[in-house]
């Protein structure tokens, strides 16, 4: 029996090859190793019009690489002709009802962008909670330790009405009463109606001390010099104040939250 179906598969094995024996499927395509039909079947074809020699047509030269129009330049980034705001900047200065008043925002695009508020890197020697004045940079440090600060642009006191020096913000008021010094007075008499006489001005937007004040005291004396905010955004960067130190209202705000009562300061 086993004998009898060793017999059968062969058989049947010879009538399949028989019946492939017409089929290309065992023979293989030697024309693919014929260089001139590979070249033939897999050349490109060209458009070629009728009257036009390819070896008489010029070739097209290399065109540049497009470069990044500068049709819209930010302080971020630089885009196609679209305008980008920065929607940390808006948070941070945009309008803001604060007690009975409503600050207006700032228009950040118009301030420069150093003298807006951020965090940076400050290496320095005084405790956490130290407010440093750098006058030529017209920055304002509050010290956070290890290696970082709070930076604020601020306005300063033209050459002549500055004070540098030590002290501590004995003081910190919101919305304070404006009063004008006797010494302002007598070189500006058109503040005398504000001044100590007659109350001073009252709070509101248009007050010189803005939404918050802190007051600078060195060796238990008023040094008249404070830390306020102001209505008059465009003057912070520059040098236009009677010595005081100005910032931007939501920029005063922020500061007066984070310093405590007594913070040293540094004003160099």
């Amino acid at each position: 029996m086993n004998f009898l179906r060793r017999v059968f598969s062969l058989a049947g094995l010879v009538i399949a090859v028989a019946s492939l024996s017409g089929c290309n499927i065992l023979i293989p395509d030697v024309a693919a190793d014929s260089p001139a039909r590979f070249v033939q079947e897999t050349s490109p074809v060209f458009y070629q019009p009728p009257g036009v020699d390819p070896r008489r047509v010029r070739p097209i030269p290399d065109q540049p690489v497009p470069q990044t129009r500068e049709l819209y330049k930010t302080q971020f980034h630089q885009t196609y002709g679209l305008p980008v705001t920065n929607p940390v900047h808006m948070a941070m200065y945009g309008e803001l009802r604060d007690a009975d008043f409503t600050l207006p925002a700032i228009p950040v695009s118009r301030v420069q962008p150093q003298f807006l508020r951020q965090e940076v890197d400050y290496q320095t020697a005084e405790r956490p909670g130290t407010v440093v004045i750098d006058t030529k940079a017209h920055f304002l440090y509050f010290v956070e330790g290890n290696g970082k600060a709070m930076r604020y642009g601020v306005g300063l006191g033209r050459d002549g009405y500055a004070w540098s020096g030590r002290g501590v913000i004995q003081w910190k008021q919101k919305w304070p009463r404006w009063t004008p010094s006797v010494e302002m007075v007598s070189r500006q008499p058109e503040v005398r109606p504000f001044g100590a006489e007659n109350g001073g001005m009252n709070p509101g937007l248009m007050n010189p001390l803005g939404a918050r004040a802190m007051y600078i005291f060195k060796d238990g004396q008023d040094t008249l010099y404070r830390i306020h905010g102001t209505p008059d955004w465009q003057s912070v960067g520059k040098a236009t104040s009677s010595g005081c130190v100005r910032m931007l209202n939501q920029d005063v705000i922020d500061l007066y939250d984070r310093v405590s009562a007594k913070a040293e300061i540094v004003v160099m």
